[in-house]
């Protein structure tokens, strides 16, 4: 910065002053000085500034892991948005380990970040409410925290999965199975709720959640369904990697498609209307559902706002009915399914379509 200031033959502070925007400077003094800036090519020690100003221009992003679509397409949209702002992000995996996001956070508290944005693993986030997290701006989103200090953004799991389980029992299905991975998480819980709120609606028997955390699980458990003395007749899988694993599992298995067992699931896959039979899908708003939990949290850090009670954002589901739940191929009938509304400050409008 000082051989900056000589170059433009004014003083440190008034480089300073243009690397800040400051109004203070005029135009022609400016000018000398960005000149002076590409001929030295000099570059802003940006740890440097936030350890002057406090704040890094930076956020942390807490995962549970890549591999899955849905968080992969979150984290990018909050990058995006976080570009927008002129933050930088730092990305980092829990693999949904309360122990591992706690190590997580207390770094990037070191590391000066301005705010998160977490998905939070299963367990005690009661570390939260330490003061070292009392002054930086969080944002949950997928899964809400038991403090409601913070944020969250979320889709009405359970008037979702509702909505397909429905669907299924339309198609005249009365043995219907639910499949899902660790029945310890949030949407996992909300997710089984609502199926059983469909079956028992409905005056039918709710099966058993079956856990599938690998695809070799998940074949077990499909062979079991399908080979006891009243199998199931259709299957709902709670998430896209439950998709994945129980479609592995009826290739492996040589099911049929809705012909031997139906099947729905909650989570559009990139190949969902691909496949064969197409499947049909509750669709979150993936994209969205980041969009929305970057803009919270840059609407605190500008504002600089520590609620007592934070915003709880619910965004609509869809239910896109294609061909594995039994519906033909060609039907372009369009249904549609009543509205939901979840307790939050917003309502969640569930839709159905075909396609």
């Amino acid at each position: 910065m000082a051989d900056v200031a000589r170059l433009a033959g004014v003083g440190k502070m008034t480089v300073s002053r243009v690397l800040s925007g400051s109004a203070n400077v005029s135009e022609v003094t400016a000018d000398r000085v960005h000149r002076a800036i590409r001929m030295l090519n000099y570059q802003p020690n940006e740890l440097a500034r936030s350890l002057r100003s406090l704040h890094s221009k930076t956020i942390a992003v807490i995962v549970p892991y890549l591999y899955d679509s849905f968080f992969a397409t979150c984290a990018h949209a909050i990058s995006t948005v976080a570009k927008q702002h002129g933050y930088s992000v730092i990305l980092t995996t829990s693999d949904e380990e309360q122990e591992t996001e706690q190590k997580q956070t207390n770094l990037m508290l070191r590391r000066r970040i301005d705010g998160m944005v977490i998905i939070p693993a299963p367990g005690d986030d009661r570390y939260l409410r330490a003061e070292m997290y009392s002054r930086i701006h969080i944002v949950t989103l997928d899964r809400p925290l038991a403090d409601p200090r913070f944020d969250s953004v979320l889709v009405n799991n359970s008037a979702g999965t509702k909505m397909a389980v429905e669907h299924l029992i339309g198609h005249g299905h009365r043995r219907i199975g639910f499949l899902g991975v660790g029945r310890e998480l949030y949407t996992m819980k909300a997710r089984y709720a609502g199926y059983r709120q469909a079956i028992m609606r409905a005056g039918l028997t709710a099966e058993p959640y079956m856990e599938c955390r690998e695809p070799e699980q998940a074949v077990e458990q499909v062979r079991a369904a399908l080979n006891r003395s009243q199998p199931l007749t259709a299957l709902f899988a709670a998430n896209n990697l439950t998709t994945r694993y129980l479609l592995h599992a009826l290739n492996q298995l040589h099911v049929e498609v809705p012909g031997q067992v139906a099947t729905a699931g909650f989570d559009d896959l990139d190949v969902a209307d691909v496949l064969q039979p197409r499947l049909t899908v509750v669709r979150q708003p993936v994209y969205q559902i980041g969009e929305a939990a970057a803009n919270l949290l840059f609407q605190r850090i500008l504002r600089r706002e520590f609620p007592m009670t934070g915003r709880r954002v619910v965004l609509p589901l869809e239910l896109v009915v294609r061909c594995s739940c039994g519906c033909r191929a060609n039907n372009g009938e369009n249904g549609k399914a009543s509205g939901t509304s979840a307790s939050s400050p917003q309502h969640v409008t569930a839709h159905s379509r075909q396609n």
